[in-house]
């Protein structure tokens, strides 16, 4: 861990972001090094495994950047194993409830404030060397991230907001709208109050909320509210319009 996303976060910082879905060790050191704070690798929708995932982490760590990961559920053992592989923070998305969110961010961290295994000969604790060290730190430097991504979810905010190891509510606009029958449409009021309700909820236990836009002229609509942690953008996303917009230029140049 090397960037600090918690003690950034808690110190107000707005912290930038996008997601890896590729699997790919070579766009996650590209990506690395554009100037993103931090990276989600994602292991929900992405086309990668664990496996990559460890590639990946040792891609980004010649550079600055952050590396969050998304697992595909909130199973301890899955948990713990992207942490012990080095990673500075953990998304568990789909969480409809307080005791799955308990469940979900107790995976996050060691005994007494967690279930989470304790392995010393991994790479997060560089292979034993630091163990100690990164044991003691390991709550204080860990960012716990719950996804609020249902129309159920929203009837426990506070109550997820308020669980001590919940460091973010993040907001999955793609999900969140279609779980309220609004699919997409994020100008519509219903989507706008769920944002507002996540958000206030948020503050109220002084932890901080996040979002995945679409669209980054949005960003302000949404850091005007006090959302910090923000992802825009995917590897497949930059990868894709960077081949269809060079084509696309080619193509425009037949017969000049």
């Amino acid at each position: 861990m090397n960037n600090h996303l918690k003690k950034r976060l808690k110190n107000g910082e707005s912290l930038n972001g996008c997601w890896l879905n590729l699997g790919s060790p070579l766009t996650a050191e590209i990506v690395g090094q554009a100037g993103f704070d931090w990276v989600l690798i994602d292991l929900e929708h992405g086309s990668g495994t664990e496996k990559d995932v460890l590639y990946q982490l040792q891609a980004l760590e010649a550079s600055t950047t952050g590396a969050i990961i998304r697992v595909e559920g909130h199973a301890r053992q899955r948990i713990s194993r992207v942490l012990d592989f080095g990673a500075e923070g953990v998304m568990c998305p789909q969480i409809k409830t307080v005791e799955e969110a308990r469940g979900a961010i107790s995976g996050v961290y060691y005994p007494p404030d967690g279930i989470r295994g304790v392995a010393k000969m991994v790479r997060a604790t560089g292979f034993g060397k630091n163990f100690d060290e990164y044991k003691a730190k390991a709550k204080e430097n860990i960012l716990g991230i719950i996804q609020v991504e249902t129309a159920e979810s929203l009837n426990h905010l506070d109550e997820i907001a308020a669980l001590e190891g919940v460091d973010v509510l993040f907001i999955g606009p793609a999900d969140l709208s279609m779980s309220l029958g609004i699919f997409g449409q994020l100008d519509h009021p219903k989507f706008k109050e769920a944002v507002k309700a996540i958000v206030n909820a948020a503050q109220k236990s002084g932890k901080a909320t996040g979002i995945l836009l679409f669209n980054p002229d949005d960003y302000n609509t949404y850091h005007d509210m006090g959302i910090r942690l923000i992802a825009c953008g995917s590897d497949a996303t930059f990868v894709a319009n960077g081949a269809k917009n060079i084509a696309e230029a080619l193509k425009s140049k037949k017969g000049n």
